[in-house]
């Protein structure tokens, strides 16, 4: 059975590597292991090691730390409120997520005050 902090992980990683355009592959050849590793790891079947996600970290030029954000509140209410569980393996979710972290931060943080105002108006 897949622990929930090992697919936690998994999700982030494949969350990270989505927005910032790379794929398993390039993945896999920057911390030297074949492509199905970083699957596995994306779905929770393989925990990933502590130096591993520190190799995978630095790959995705990220903090170790990123891939834990959000891990107690995720633990605690489950899925967000309205959201399916698992949005990160929504092409289209991801898609927007790409194209939202695109925008420059200024702009970009306008955009999420305005989505913010839409939904509380939903």
């Amino acid at each position: 059975m897949k622990h929930p902090v090992d697919v936690h992980v998994g999700k982030r990683i494949r969350h990270r590597r989505w927005v910032s355009g790379t794929t398993q592959q390039q993945l896999a050849d920057q911390v030297g292991i074949k492509f199905q590793q970083i699957q596995k790891y994306e779905t929770g079947m393989n925990r990933v090691s502590a130096s591993r996600l520190w190799d995978i970290a630095a790959a995705l030029s990220v903090e170790v730390s990123f891939f834990f954000e959000g891990l107690d509140s995720e633990q605690i209410d489950g899925a967000l409120e309205g959201m399916p569980s698992d949005i990160l393996s929504d092409k289209e979710a991801l898609e927007l997520l790409r194209s939202y972290y695109a925008i420059p931060e200024n702009q970009r943080r306008r955009l999420f005050d305005l989505a913010r105002v839409l939904s509380d108006a939903a």
